[in-house]
């Protein structure tokens, strides 16, 4: 849904019937973290352990520079630290290694090699960085009816990192379309007789492979699983965890800070009928970045996130039409002193949003980006109108004959242009006039995370939101089923990622830094609604993938 949350379609009043009559009451489950991260009281970062995260820093950085660059040991030395969630740590090493072998190793290498894992490997980490590697690499490993050979069905490691590989496909890449369905194939019938540790592994790809997890989720569960590899490196391993819990506890310290600012605006007495989800709304955004340096950017995004889940309640299922239009009208003018005309809990909401925007335009001039408020407030005013555009939807008993009109709409109710927009406060001097330009008005990774965003959200919210959807216009144009709507609808879902991985290919406009958060907010939305709303519902897996990060400390 959109940034939104599962809402049904917007009770309107008419200025004939009594207001109240008019609105609808639906009741979300209250927040199942309750006050936990606010009476939260973590420990500080002693000196002694930044002091040690350094020693085993420098030992991890160490292996990067004895190992040469056109080992194979190399590329799982950087695989490796990568899913262990310690790149970010190694990012100029790992940079510098990966140029090289894209260099002067790799097209060498792929014709002498004949092993898949290797290949494999080296073609998603080269893609991963992105460096454009072709996918002909794997025309070898076909037999000569066309087909991937059936002797490589006994090679499980092989067919796991050929499996990783083809995720990175972009359009026309019919060989990695191939090898997609080849190796889900075998390796799902594997998991009944393989090892435990070999059978995790293939389970977790299965469930989530490596493009699409959140770095600090799969740092996670990787973490249990490398540790049961007989062959794994205590240095890495230790470092990892050590990490891991240092990270931890900052994160927590974020969302101490943040849930204290949403019990301060109490929105759960003046705006009872929103959901309460500020946890889930950090963990969305910690997905987009978990680094130290961006922390000022987390905690603003997580506030601009919250504020619009509030407000997309207010026009999913609390406002009137009258009410929406006077809300949509003071937007547009974008003058936070011209209340006066707003109910009492609009005029609560807007003071909130107000106070946050003024943050965001100050973090803006503390790096000289003043600029970048009006490309926020633009994207802004831009969701509010298509939020206001699907209430009268909703009042008119109005669903769109074509996608096209559907799509034209959604696509900015979905939230993402805006979040891509002002995902870029805070992040210093990576940002440029030129970025806040491309993402609002080229960025083809951006559009696709907004289709990814809506056609997800459509897909698990059908059932429940009862309100206009891709689903329904799809089923209407088409004269189909509802499952065959879906299966449609997911082939755009995977269109939109092919168009992601094709924008990282040889990234010029902006920082590959700048693109990853883009990439990153797809990977959360993929995370929050493949099994359905797991933002609304939040009771279920959610929670426990919440306590993963934000709460249990890796054992040391």
């Amino acid at each position: 849904m959109d940034i939104h949350i599962h809402a049904s379609a917007a009770p309107i009043s008419t200025k004939n019937i009594g207001i109240e009559e008019t609105r609808r009451s639906i009741t979300y489950h209250p927040s199942v973290w309750g006050d936990y991260f606010l009476a939260y009281t973590s420990n500080d970062i002693y000196e002694h352990e930044e002091q040690e995260r350094q020693r085993q820093k420098e030992e991890v950085k160490n292996l990067l520079e004895v190992n040469p660059d056109d080992s194979l040991h190399k590329l799982d030395l950087i695989d490796t630290i990568q899913r262990l969630g310690i790149g970010y740590h190694f990012e100029t090493e790992i940079e510098k290694s990966l140029k090289f072998i894209y260099h002067t190793c790799h097209v060498n290498h792929d014709e002498q090699d004949s092993d898949l894992r290797t290949i494999a490997l080296r073609f998603r980490l080269l893609r991963q960085e992105g460096y454009y590697v072709s996918c002909d690499v794997f025309n070898k490993f076909k037999d000569h009816q066309g087909k991937f050979d059936e002797s490589l069905i006994t090679n499980l490691q092989g067919l796991l990192s050929l499996y990783e590989a083809a995720h990175f496909r972009v359009h026309g890449e019919e060989i990695l379309e191939e090898a997609l369905k080849f190796t889900t194939t075998y390796l799902d019938s594997s998991l009944t007789r393989k090892s435990n540790y070999m059978s995790r592994q293939v389970s977790e790809a299965l469930e989530m492979p490596i493009h699409k997890t959140l770095t600090r989720l799969g740092a996670r569960n990787f973490l249990s699983i490398y540790q049961q590899d007989e062959s794994h490196n205590d240095i890495l391993l230790n470092f990892a965890k050590l990490d891991f819990n240092l990270l931890q506890n900052m994160h927590q310290k974020e969302l101490s800070h943040i849930t204290r600012w949403w019990k301060s605006l109490e929105f759960g007495s003046k705006l009872p009928f929103a959901r309460d989800r500020v946890v889930e709304c950090y963990f969305w955004i910690l997905a987009v970045y978990f680094e130290p340096e961006y922390s000022i950017s987390r905690k603003i995004l997580t506030k601009v996130i919250t504020m619009f889940s509030v407000i997309d309640d207010i026009y999913d299922v609390y406002g009137t039409l009258d009410e929406l239009t006077l809300f949509t009208d003071a937007t547009e003018r974008w003058n936070f002193n011209d209340m006066d005309e707003l109910p009492l809990y609009m005029k609560y909401c807007f003071e909130a949003l107000s106070d946050v925007c003024v943050e965001i335009a100050e973090e803006l001039e503390k790096t000289s980006k003043g600029y970048g408020i009006r490309y926020v407030i633009k994207e802004m005013q831009k969701l509010l109108g298509a939020y206001f555009e699907e209430a009268k939807w909703a009042y008119n008993r109005h669903i769109p004959t074509h996608m096209e009109e559907y799509m034209k709409v959604s696509l900015i109710s979905s939230g993402y242009m805006m979040l891509s927009t002002t995902c870029l406060v805070g992040m210093g001097e990576l940002v440029t006039e030129e970025a806040f330009n491309w993402i609002s008005t080229e960025s083809i990774a951006a559009k696709a995370s907004s289709i990814i965003a809506r056609l997800m959200d459509d897909i698990a919210g059908h059932e429940f939101e009862q309100k206009v959807s891709a689903v329904e216009c799809y089923m209407n144009k088409k004269g189909v089923s509802k499952e065959e709507a879906f299966t449609e609808l997911q082939k755009l879902v995977t269109n939109a990622w092919k168009d992601i991985n094709q924008e990282c290919l040889h990234q010029t406009v902006v920082p590959m830094a700048i693109l990853m958060r883009i990439v990153n907010l797809a990977r959360a939305i993929n995370l929050l609604y493949r099994d359905g709303d797991g933002y609304t519902n939040s009771k279920t897996k959610l929670r426990g993938l919440i306590a993963d990060v934000l709460v249990e400390p890796v054992k040391i």
